[in-house]
Order: structure tokens, then sequence, then C-alpha cells
């Protein structure tokens, strides 16, 4: 009988496993594949090999881009490297790609730049708010960018324990910030267990120097972060359940949810046209081919453009996509006066001219 039992429990332990195995296969979008949908006008970007997570743009066309992130269990292709943040003018006519120095003081050598995000002050101080995962730990980093020496100044490194695995920030203020934590714990174990059995644990932060607090949650995987031209709506990616969350900002900064827009892909990051107020997403068509590497299979990409997202059908546009012949991974899009650049996990950037 005790062996029964035995066998029993065993085989429904097996049975659960492999159900969930199945269920994150979903998630990850394994067994997708995608058609090629090229633009006539790119080029990679020179100086950018091992990645670009994150990108985002000033109104005057000034690009930031963090490069050379790297995470438990994600390829990179300079391991060895630190990550840094570069800049691109747009107005250029051929804009290049130039690292920016960073202040005496900051810890270089254990940079990991992921989300970033950008914030105009009345008296047009420039601050950029960058993801860092030094030795695999979480802080949000604060610099003032000096545009006449193309150079950051460190402010305030700002560790929490509300932020335990954070991934994305959307700026809101001087040294005020929603972030979004892709994970409930840190511990990278923990971390894979919570995926595995699909936990929904994961969160949107509020923090500022007097408060800080949990202002959504049941997200799958919450990642890309970003805010409505207008101010009112917070828009968040859930990578794995392969949604766009739509938030209600209120005054006290907490949010509520307005929609979900389901989509067919894992959404990264998210980037507004401040113009139009479209959503530019950065895609993974097929999540287990960016976990497992393989150069003779490499990672697609894809590039999402959503239209009217608080109407009742918005209209959502595959304005890019690749088999990972020209670019693996993409992480990000974002445009700027007919312009798109797109960026990846690991991988190189693409300016585009639309």
């Amino acid at each position: 009988m005790g062996r029964l039992v035995a066998v029993s429990v065993l085989g429904i332990a097996l049975a659960l496993l492999g159900e969930r195995l199945l269920a994150l296969r979903n998630r990850l979008k394994a067994s997708r594949e995608i058609e090629s949908v090229d633009l006539p006008n790119c080029h990679l970007i020179k100086g950018i090999e091992a990645g670009s997570e994150d990108i985002d743009i000033l109104p005057n066309g000034l690009a930031f881009f963090s490069v050379g992130l790297k995470c438990p269990g994600l390829h990179s292709f300079a391991p060895d490297k630190p990550g840094g943040i570069l800049m691109m003018d747009l107005k250029e006519e051929r804009p290049r790609a130039l690292e920016l120095r960073i202040s005496r003081g900051f810890d270089l050598a254990s940079f990991n730049p992921h989300g970033i995000s950008t914030f105009i002050d009345d008296d047009d101080t420039i601050y950029l708010f960058v993801v860092n995962h030094p030795e695999f730990k979480n802080t949000v980093e604060i610099f003032k960018f000096e545009e006449e020496e193309n150079s950051l100044l460190h402010l305030k490194t700002i560790r929490h324990e509300l932020l335990p695995s954070v991934n994305d920030v959307i700026a809101v203020g001087p040294a005020h910030f929603y972030a979004t934590n892709d994970h409930y714990f840190s511990d990278p174990f923990l971390k894979y267990l919570e995926t595995y059995l699909n936990l929904h644990w994961a969160n949107v932060i509020y923090y500022s120097p007097n408060e800080v607090k949990v202002v959504a949650d049941g997200f799958d995987s919450a990642n890309g972060i970003n805010i409505s031209p207008d101010k009112k709506y917070i828009y968040v990616a859930d990578i794995l359940a392969h949604e766009i969350h739509v938030l209600d900002k209120h005054s006290n900064m907490n949010l509520t949810q307005l929609k979900v827009l389901q989509l067919d892909t894992l959404v990264d990051n998210l980037s507004v046209d401040p113009s139009s107020g479209d959503i530019w997403a950065g895609c993974h068509p097929n999540g287990q081919k960016v976990y497992v590497y393989d150069p003779n299979n490499p990672p697609s990409s894809e590039v999402l453009r959503i239209q009217n997202i608080l109407s009742e059908k918005p209209t959502v546009t595959t304005v890019y996509a690749n088999n990972g012949s020209v670019l693996q991974g993409s992480s990000v899009a974002s445009v700027y006066d007919g312009k798109l650049l797109i960026g990846t996990l690991y991988h190189r950037a693409l300016y585009c001219e639309l």
C-alpha cells in the first residue's frame, strides 16, 4: 500500500511538472516562427556589438542607449566588458553613437545597465535614470546629463526592499519614478521557480524620497514601462503574458487598471511617440530562442506599433520583423522625426529612416 501511494504521488508530481513545462513553452512562444518584414533604409549602428537593451530619446533628438546588459542565464557577446551609456544625435545627417563619460566615484567596473528613462525638470536640467545590476544586484542610478561635456554626473544610488528585481523605470520627477519588478524574488533559483510555477507575483513600484509603495501587482513578468504624453496613463508590458496593460495614474500616484491589450508576442520595452501617442514595442517572437542561444538558430526580432490604444479596437502593425539574420533579440524600438532605432538584449542595434 505504501509503495502504491508513493508511486501515485510521484505520478501526480511528474504530471504537474510536465503541465508546467508545457505552459512555460506556451508562454515563451517556443514554437513560433515569423515572416520577415523589411524596412528599406536601415543600417546597423557602429559601436554597438553586445546589446542595447533600452533607448530613450529627448525632445531635441538626443538618444540614449543602455548597452552591455548581462544577466544570469542570458547570452553575452562581451561577458567581461562592463556596460555603458551611449548617445546619438538624431538631428545630425549621419549620427554616430558615442559613449558618455561618467563622473569619478561611480563604480564603472560593475556597471550593468538595463532599463533607462529621462526627465527634464522645470529649470531644463536633464536627469537620466538607469536600472543597474552591479554584481547582479538591483539599484536605480540617477545621473545629471551635462550636454556641453557629453558626460553624466552621478547623483544618487537607490536601493530598496521593494525593488528586488528591477527591469525598467519611467521617471516622473527629479527623484521620482515608477519601476517594474519582473520577479518577486531576487535569488536566481527562486526567480526560475517563480517563473516555472507561473505565480504572477511581479509588480510595479512607485518611488519618491518620501514614499515607496506597490501601485500595481499580479503580473506574470512586468517588463517595459512608459507614460502617455498627457501623463494620465502608465503603460506596462507583461512579457510572458503577451500583454500591454493600460493603467490610470491618480494624483496620489496610485494606479488602477483600465484595460489590457493581448498580443501574440513577448513584449519587452515600450516607447511612446510624444507627437502621436503611439506605442512602439520591441518584442521577442520566440522567447525560448532568447534564453537558449543557438548561433545557428538565433532569436528573431519584431517591432510593433500600437495606435489608439485607448480605443475599443487599437491598431497593431508589425513595422519590422527579422529571423535573426540581421538583428537578434529586439528589446526596444523608439522613434524620432521619421527615424526608428531598434535595440536588442545582447546583439546589435538598427537605425532606420521611415
